[in-house]
């Protein structure tokens, strides 16, 4: 019966990041209710270690805290879903959506000088992040170790 678990824990997360990504895309904001549907996904397939998954959060809540121009609801999205996905599998996630981020914005600025136009010096994360958390999902569900 665990894979019936694991399925709907996958289409509530995936849904759930997916709106957390347009959310994001169109105001700029994560809900906290969002942020808290996502942690509770982690009780379809509940593994008592995962809880200190929290801990994704710190590197984003340091960079707010010392450098400025994160919000806290890429925070509490990033503890949301280190809570699913468990501490390596966070930092996993977090990984994969940066380098989707500095893929896309390499990309984006050289298109912008080739264009001559201005470019924007900020985005909204969640995306990127879930993109990441996608991937790290879909890595943990294949039982890859890390």
């Amino acid at each position: 019966m665990l894979g019936n678990e694991i399925t709907l824990q996958a289409v509530f997360f995936l849904a759930l990041l997916l709106t957390a990504s347009v959310i994001d895309l169109r105001t700029r904001t994560i809900p906290d209710t969002l942020n808290v549907l996502i942690a509770l996904t982690s009780f379809f397939v509940f593994e008592p270690w995962n809880l200190i998954g929290i801990f994704t959060a710190l590197p984003f809540l340091l960079a707010a805290v010392f450098c400025g121009g994160m919000g806290g609801g890429d925070i509490k999205l990033m503890a949301a879903c280190g809570v699913v996905l468990g501490l390596p599998y966070g930092l996993l996630a977090e990984m994969w959506g940066l380098f989707v981020m500095l893929g896309f914005y390499a990309t984006y600025c050289c298109i912008q000088k080739i264009r001559k136009a201005e470019i924007m010096k900020s985005f909204p994360l969640a995306p990127f992040l879930s993109i990441g958390c996608t991937i790290a999902y879909f890595i943990k569900l294949g039982g890859l170790s890390l």
